[in-house]
């Protein structure tokens, strides 16, 4: 018995949605996989959101929350809802230390996002408050933004956006509260201001519920002189579903954590910067 197969026995892979074991890394076992909510069909072209119907007319193509808010940017895409085996891949991947899934989820948001991505697109993931990012070890946010420059070639930036100031938690918190709470709290970091200067930007966070820290980023990359802003998340809670994030004191679906610590540079969510020209 080979090396490769012996680590299989000790360390078999699991379903990142269940954590049951499965054939191939990264997978899903067959409940998990059908389970899945992929948006794959008509889906709404400033959040993702799935629509019913055949609609392929972009202009047509809004849900209502984003006809309620006009969008800040111009088109906005996600790879899969948050409910179900969604929902316990996104909470493996924040709060259980899997970052082992970034990597597939890259997969998963290049195949939505690859047709808004130009020559001159700059990826930059949403940002955490520093005192959360240690509190957290690493951002999700930015290894997903990693992940899907990987896939698809396209320039990183991953600390294009900061939180110069703490905002209170926005779980359980209703829509006007959520915009009101993140006004004004993301700013393009200075020293990249000019690395944005006309050129395109596709933010990447890993939920879109409201939309409002999505909507804060977005506005900061306009006011620092930006091109067309684009939004790209993993996954899409649908309004009214009763699929939001999860909150930090409700009991939660079950989470397919890691059994040990990722790397280091991994855990501070650090992904290499591509220079801009």
């Amino acid at each position: 018995m080979g090396l490769h197969a012996i680590l299989q026995v000790v360390f078999p892979h699991r379903c990142v949605g269940c954590g049951h074991t499965v054939a191939e890394p990264s997978g899903f076992c067959g409940p998990c996989w059908r389970e899945a909510e992929f948006i794959t069909g008509a889906a709404c072209t400033g959040c993702g959101a799935p629509l019913p119907g055949e609609e392929t007319d972009p202009a047509a193509l809004r849900c209502d929350d984003c006809l309620t808010r006009p969008r800040p940017w111009h088109a906005g895409v996600a790879a899969l809802v948050y409910a179900g085996t969604g929902r316990r891949f996104v909470l493996g991947l924040k709060h259980g230390d899997r970052i082992d899934l970034a990597p597939v989820a890259g997969r998963w948001l290049a195949r939505v996002a690859g047709p808004l991505i130009r020559p001159d697109t700059v990826i930059a993931p949403v940002p955490l408050h520093r005192l959360r990012l240690l509190r957290r070890r690493y951002n999700q946010s930015a290894l997903l933004a990693r992940a899907l420059a990987v896939q698809t070639g396209a320039t990183l930036c991953p600390d294009l956006l900061e939180r110069p100031r703490a905002t209170p938690a926005l779980e359980g918190a209703d829509r006007d509260t959520r915009f009101a709470r993140l006004d004004g709290a993301i700013r393009v970091t200075p020293r990249h201001a000019k690395h944005i200067a006309g050129r395109r930007v596709l933010i990447v966070d890993d939920v879109m519920t409201s939309g409002a820290t999505l909507e804060a980023a977005a506005l900061a990359c306009h006011a620092a002189g930006s091109g067309e802003v684009s939004i790209a998340v993993l996954a899409r809670a649908l309004p009214g579903s009763g699929t939001g994030r999860a909150k930090a004191t409700g009991k939660q679906p079950p989470i397919a954590h890691r059994t040990s610590g990722p790397p280091a540079d991994a855990r501070r969510g650090l992904a290499p910067v591509v220079p801009a020209p």
